[in-house]
């Protein structure tokens, strides 16, 4: 089963943007992702709802973040881009009538989600200005290697 990284991607694009000197288009955002332009307008237009980030049109436009990155939590951006589902484990079946399958619901339903509910409550512990520093902690060590941060895509 394929794992649901929206998450993941738009954490690595507003990584991307609160590092960069200059408004990101959505190709060059696409690029670091290897998707499409248009699934991440998509996703940065809820975060723009939020107020997370901007977007400006024209020559030198593109996506910007206009959020302190020390106010806004992985809960926050994890919210914004919908609560995607945080295990692909589930129940066979929903509403059993099988009386075993029923206990095997309870013991694993409960298990879940006191597991999901601990796993988004340690991501308002985390704001991006922590990913930042985190970067930038991994950037120093590694002299800037693996930081694909492109220098044109307008």
């Amino acid at each position: 089963m394929r794992r649901d990284s929206k998450l993941s991607s738009i954490l690595h694009v507003l990584l991307h943007m609160a590092h960069g000197d200059r408004p990101f288009t959505s190709e060059a955002l696409a690029g670091f992702l290897g998707t499409n332009p248009v699934l991440v307008r998509r996703v940065l237009a809820g975060l723009r709802e939020r107020g997370y980030v901007g977007s400006d049109k024209g020559h030198g436009g593109g996506w910007s973040i206009t959020c302190d990155l020390r106010k806004v939590t992985l809960q926050d951006v994890y919210e914004a881009v919908g609560s995607p589902t945080v295990f692909a484990m589930g129940n066979r079946v929903e509403q059993p009538q099988c009386l075993v399958e029923r206990a095997v619901n309870d013991a694993l339903g409960s298990a879940f989600d006191e597991a999901e509910a601990l796993l988004i409550s340690r991501f308002k512990d985390v704001t991006l200005a922590d990913l930042s520093a985190r970067f930038n902690q991994h950037h120093h060590v590694s002299k800037g290697a693996h930081y694909d941060h492109p220098t044109s895509g307008d």
